[in-house]
């Protein structure tokens, strides 16, 4: 029996300030798509719903379209903490951000991120009284990812396998923004 460790190569990076900034829009480019964590009124664990991340700004703020009457803007009335919970490619892209989430109703901002297909939610179109933005200030992060994309780090898994070696592609690391 072997009993020879194989240490696994290990990839740290942390990201801060305008290359964390950097890191969550690109990760948002690729996969928008997140649950969107709350708190509820008695500071226990809320709702964790799916919602799109419509846009990352310079400071890294991610904005999202929600209901006035929704029970998540409810949930972050009580309590604005929340956290984000993204995954881009099945076991290979994770990002995890906490933060606070401001509502509000900004026309301007409803106007810049409006689609067409939100029309299903907000029979109203733009002008629904119902429409509000979210912003989410993220506080923390930490993400997991590939450092040379996921074709290269699914070749170098089926190689590690083959040969009985780990070759990880990983690389993961804080957000600090």
């Amino acid at each position: 029996m072997d009993t020879t460790t194989h240490p696994a190569e290990h990839h740290h990076q942390d990201l801060i300030g305008e290359d964390a900034v950097r890191k969550i829009r690109e990760f948002v480019g690729r996969s928008a798509g997140c649950f969107f964590c709350t708190n509820d009124r008695d500071g226990g664990p809320g709702d964790a719903r799916p919602m799109t991340a419509l846009q990352v700004d310079d400071l890294g703020n991610l904005w999202f379209i929600s209901a006035s009457d929704s029970l998540k803007n409810q949930e972050l009335a009580a309590d604005p903490s929340a956290t984000l919970y993204f995954q881009s490619a099945a076991h290979g892209e994770f990002m995890h951000l906490e933060g606070i989430a401001t509502v509000m109703r900004d026309a301007f901002k409803i106007k810049e991120l409006w689609s067409f297909t939100m029309k299903a939610w907000f029979t109203g179109g733009e002008e629904d009284p119902r429409i509000t933005v979210i912003k989410f200030a993220p506080t923390y992060g930490y993400y997991w990812d590939t450092r040379h994309g996921r074709a290269v780090a699914g070749v170098k898994m089926l190689i590690g396998a083959v040969i009985g070696k780990p070759m990880d592609d990983a690389v993961e690391g804080r957000l600090d923004l």
